[in-house]
């Protein structure tokens, strides 16, 4: 049976340490598994340093989107993060710039990358391990006038109730402060 706990909170709010130290609380050989597309090389040099700040116990695994088809069976995983994760739904690598310009139909259909992000969601988290996942609370900095950013800020919303809604434990995450929203039982 999988375990899930929630971290949320703001940039910079000391999600991702909490998580790692969690983690390692849980394991002495956790699963990192990073989202982030890699734009550029200075991306992927920060990438780099962050896998050498955290040292060979971890086992490091680089996916974008489709999480489920790494085996992490009886393992501790922590999954950093799923804004990332789910920009690499709302924005494909193969995408071609959409706007919100007048007229431009293409805005992303966020009600289809729901249901695909929640599917995949639930065949990563069928595997019995334990899952530490790390989010961010966009949508507190208010209403954007921009279209593309309120679609993203709502899919983002919607899909980080349906994992708080699953998970066993939600941590928000206050200025390095880990504030209990759900326990597990």
């Amino acid at each position: 049976m999988s375990k899930i706990i929630l971290i949320t909170g703001g940039q910079r709010s000391g999600k991702s340490s909490y998580a790692e130290r969690l983690a390692l609380q849980l394991s002495p050989t956790p699963v990192y598994m990073a989202t982030a597309h890699v734009w550029d090389e200075e991306f992927r040099e920060r990438i780099r340093r962050h896998q050498e700040r955290r040292g060979p116990c971890w086992t490091n695994i680089e996916e974008e989107r489709q999480l489920s088809r790494h085996n992490i069976s009886g393992r501790v995983v922590l999954v950093d993060c799923l804004t990332l994760w789910c920009t690499n739904y709302f924005y494909p690598a193969d995408h071609q710039e959409q706007t919100d310009a007048p007229g431009n139909h293409t805005l992303p259909d966020i009600d289809h990358i729901l249901k695909e992000v929640c599917a995949e969601f639930d065949r990563l988290v069928s595997q019995d391990a334990t899952f530490i996942f790390v989010t961010n609370e966009i949508g507190w900095g208010g209403v954007s006038a921009n279209a593309l950013q309120r679609r993203f800020t709502d899919l983002l919303g919607w899909f980080n109730q349906y994992v708080a809604a699953k998970a066993d434990a939600v941590i928000l995450m206050v200025s390095g402060i880990p504030v209990s929203v759900k326990k597990s039982e």
